[in-house]
């Protein structure tokens, strides 16, 4: 397999890649008895993912193989919303991990409402879920305190609360790259659409551009910090009322993206011109952020491999280490918009 460093351990999506079949039909025939895995593939394809496997010297993941031992397989995932492309995405990794070590996962929606937490994990769990992937934790809630007191194993991503294990996006580094680049663009009056007060998100993508302000000598008035909505919609009321009175600030920086273009309706309206009269920055790096009319500077969060990452400390928790969490770097991508 070109490419295969030496010593490098073979996976599922290798094998799967070089056979042309997808990573699931690999994870089943090869968890398959004799005829039962001609279920999944013809004859012809099992004898060559199990002839690629041969020579390949696969090892199944030891610690995924003994959660399928007497357990059920399945992952529980709990996010806010999969129609945001912020958590599908994270998903979307989530998923592609648990099939290449053999598990499979079924995700359900919080609303961000915290009863439906409640209801929704134990619904899991009555499932006979092995372990729970959260992407909706929310800071000062004990709801995690208790279910890691039930020792129910579980990972974060997206999200970070306490000393649960997580893996997570850097936002304090993301938001302080956003300010000091807005600092030295010359910007001095800062507004932020600061998100939901309860996201770790919100509050460190929030801290960090507050503090390369402050480290530059320039105060962000509690008045120019907007909590609400990571939507279009939520953005566009913060905007409303951050220009509700002059002077207006020069630069706005939205944690979300989807924010940002609700913001960006704002401006248009009342007459400003972006980024001559505010600059305007995001978060995520989604693929709106490049296409809209003003192509909008944003931070890139690493989405995908975060949900992978998420799975791959679950595995290591369900097999009875104790993982240190994770803070995956952010990238400050600057285009037209500030």
């Amino acid at each position: 397999m070109g490419g295969t460093k030496p010593g490098a351990p073979v996976t599922l999506r290798m094998i799967a890649d070089e056979a042309g079949v997808s990573v699931s039909t690999v994870s089943r025939v090869l968890s398959s008895e004799g005829a039962e895995a001609h279920r999944w593939a013809a004859a012809g394809t099992v004898e060559l993912i199990r002839e690629l496997a041969r020579k390949r010297d696969y090892r199944r993941n030891p610690q995924a193989v003994g959660l399928r031992t007497n357990r059920s397989g399945l992952v529980g995932v709990l996010v806010p919303r999969l129609q945001d492309f912020v958590l599908a995405t994270i998903y979307e990794g989530i998923e592609e991990a648990a099939t290449e070590n053999g598990l499979s996962t079924f995700v359900t929606n919080s609303l961000d409402v915290p009863a439906n937490q409640v209801a929704r994990t134990e619904m899991m769990l009555q499932r006979r879920v092995d372990g729970m992937i959260f992407g909706d934790a929310h800071i000062g809630d004990g709801f995690l305190d208790s279910i890691a007191a039930r020792g129910v194993p579980f990972t974060l991503v997206s999200r970070r609360v306490g000393t649960h294990v997580s893996a997570t996006c850097d936002d304090l580094l993301g938001g302080r790259l956003v300010g000091e680049h807005l600092v030295a663009s010359g910007r001095r009056r800062l507004g932020v659409l600061a998100g939901l007060h309860f996201a770790s998100t919100a509050q460190e993508r929030t801290a960090g551009a507050v503090d390369a302000f402050r480290a530059a000598g320039l105060e962000v008035p509690d008045d120019r910090v907007v909590w609400g909505p990571f939507d279009a919609a939520g953005g566009r009321r913060a905007a409303e009322q951050l220009l509700a009175a002059e002077p207006f600030p020069d630069a706005i920086f939205a944690t979300n993206d989807f924010a940002a273009i609700g913001a960006l309706g704002v401006l248009r309206d009342r007459g400003l011109r972006v980024p001559d009269d505010v600059a305007l920055v995001g978060y995520n790096d989604t693929p709106l952020a490049a296409e809209i009319l003003v192509p909008l500077t944003t931070v890139r969060s690493p989405m995908h491999r975060m949900g992978r990452r998420g799975v791959e400390l679950l595995i290591e928790v369900l097999g009875g280490a104790a993982p240190e969490s994770e803070r995956l770097a952010p990238e400050l991508v600057v285009r037209q918009s500030g």
